[in-house]
């Protein structure tokens, strides 16, 4: 039996997000077929059949690397790459998981830095990015849009030749779709979370809930701006943010959204009194809760070009719970909110739109809200986890190296070189000889911990 070894470059605990969640529900799905090591950065109280968690030490790669040598597939992503450069050399099938596009998500991320600040960190996200599309032998994204994006940066990086089209003339061997999923079980309401017990939220409030966390490519001022027509119209009306604070505090510092956010909506009278933020994150367990005590999901963003590749797995819990959805149009899931008709789609920024769309959800009948909890459980079957995970599960079932990699005409690993001496220039230019030294400091330490 193949034992597949996923690395989660993010913690797997009561509290996660985004790519611990996808690890973790990943692993879980593939253990209905085999033997799973996860390896995590943490210690975790967490267990599941057939998944076997161990963690490894972010500072010492030793560990690491005696878990990749038992595997025979190993599963990774983003910059783990930099962070344990052997990665790049494993002799087994590596799959690489691009289904964060974050070579786009970061050009807004870093968008309030100095544009030459900007130019240095997209050079960091290239030169990662093109070491993983040099060393993967599968890659996984998350809606059919991504995989055309993908297509493009693996014809640059010369993984589509002849040897790969030989292998797979639709290059469903090389890349293929693994959205994020939906957990099998509908969700089951455990305890009393927000209605009569959160305080200034009565039990019989209607809530609209954002679920997740406040990033820079979206819009909660929008959303704010019309809360504050709507509780004119429907003074028992509350939003509630369910994060705040990112679970993953070492890799994910806190963004300037969402003080501005909070700002919003002190100045509109709306803080506290009709508008909640939760500063902590809440427990994945737990958000089942929140989600079915809620009574519409929303979700905006501007209008950028992470827009097109995104796959915002907020939807999906609200998809899960049977909310009506609010969203803005342009991305994948919007598409199939508005294809099987789960709610109301507005275009990016307008205020008018959005207060009347929630108030169409508001003022549902019972009947119409039963069709929406209706159409999400038809879109929640198709998008269970252990039905999307299928290309994966066929390829772990026969892991092979890439017919490119095995005829070792595969480009070879490009080493990061320019992202270095940007860093140095970044360094000397801000900080000085000694910023410059202490940069070269831990330069010099880490490649001494990465030959352990």
């Amino acid at each position: 039996m193949t034992r597949p070894l996923i690395i989660s470059p993010d913690v797997i605990a009561e509290k996660m997000a985004g790519p611990g969640i996808r690890c973790w529900e990943m692993a879980r799905a593939l253990a209905q077929h085999f033997e799973v090591t996860l390896a995590i950065p943490n210690r975790s109280p967490l267990s599941s059949p057939g998944v076997h968690l161990v963690t490894y030490d972010r500072e010492r790669p030793s560990a690491l690397k005696r878990l990749t040598a038992d595997a025979e597939v190993v599963i990774f992503s983003g910059y783990l790459i930099r962070r344990f450069p052997f990665l790049a050399d494993l002799s087994q099938p590596v799959v690489v998981d691009l289904y964060d596009p974050f070579i786009v998500e970061n050009l807004e991320t870093h968008a309030h830095l100095p544009l030459a600040d900007r130019a240095t960190a997209h050079r960091v996200d290239l030169a990662v990015l093109n070491q993983l599309l040099t060393v993967g032998d599968f890659f996984i994204c998350a809606s059919d849009q991504q995989r055309d994006f993908w297509l493009g940066a693996l014809m640059a990086n010369g993984r589509l030749n002849p040897f790969t089209y030989q292998s797979d003339k639709t290059f469903r061997r090389l890349v293929d779709v693994v959205p994020f999923g939906i957990p099998v079980h509908p969700p089951v309401h455990e305890k009393q979370v927000l209605k009569g017990v959160r305080r200034g939220i009565g039990p019989d409030d209607r809530v609209i809930l954002w679920g997740g966390g406040i990033w820079e490519w979206l819009d909660p001022f929008t959303l704010l701006r019309a809360m504050a027509e709507i509780v004119a119209i429907r003074p028992h009306t509350r939003l509630f943010f369910l994060g705040v604070r990112h679970p993953n505090v070492d890799d994910v510092p806190e963004t300037g959204v969402v003080e501005r956010a909070q700002s919003l909506a002190r100045d509109l009278g709306l803080l506290d009194t009709h508008v909640f933020f939760n500063d902590d994150w809440v427990p994945y367990a737990d958000r089942q809760n929140y989600l079915l005590e809620a009574d519409v999901g929303v979700s905006l963003h501007v209008e950028h070009a992470e827009t097109h590749l995104s796959f915002r797995t907020r939807l999906l819990d609200y998809i899960w719970a049977g909310l009506p959805i609010v969203t803005t149009g342009g991305d994948v899931i919007a598409g199939l909110v508005e294809r099987e008709k789960l709610g109301e789609v507005v275009a990016s920024e307008d205020v008018r739109q959005v207060r009347e769309a929630l108030l169409t959800l508001l003022n549902a009948s019972p009947a119409q809200l039963e069709a929406y909890r209706q159409a999400a459980g038809r879109v929640a079957a198709t998008l269970a986890w252990d039905r999307v995970v299928a290309p994966l599960v066929a390829f772990c079932q026969s892991p092979t190296l890439a017919a490119d990699k095995r005829e070792r005409v595969a480009a070879p690993a490009r080493k990061p070189w320019t992202y270095l001496l940007g860093a140095a220039w970044q360094s000397l230019r801000r900080g000085g000889p000694s910023a410059l030294y202490q940069a070269v400091k831990e330069y010099w330490r880490w490649t001494r911990v990465q030959s352990e």
